[in-house]
């Protein structure tokens, strides 16, 4: 099983406010796009960033061949609990998820 961020152009992610990271995943095809919206469960992303399942957001927009994903932030942003107050840390977490 490869990872996703072998078969994809880029992961992002980033601050959606003080409590939401945003992480998106852009395909560079539609064929690519339809394996990755298949192959990437979200029980194993809910998994990777230590989320309740139920508190996953999931968003497969085929217009753009994007699959995005909104998780709570495990600390407030700009708290002194907080290292990544941007965000930016998450997408290489989710990279090297392997997916069928």
């Amino acid at each position: 099983m490869p990872e996703l961020g072998q078969l994809v152009s880029k992961v992002r992610s980033k601050n959606a406010g003080p409590f939401w990271l945003t992480i998106d995943v852009f395909c560079d095809t539609p064929a690519v796009y339809d394996r990755v919206r298949k192959g990437l469960r979200d029980e194993a992303v809910a998994r990777l960033f230590g989320v309740d399942r139920q508190l996953l957001k999931r968003f497969d927009i085929a217009s753009l061949n994007v699959v995005k994903f909104s998780v709570p932030r495990p600390v407030v942003q700009g708290t002194r609990a907080d290292r990544d107050m941007h965000g930016a840390g998450w997408a290489c977490l989710l990279e090297e998820l392997q997916i069928d």
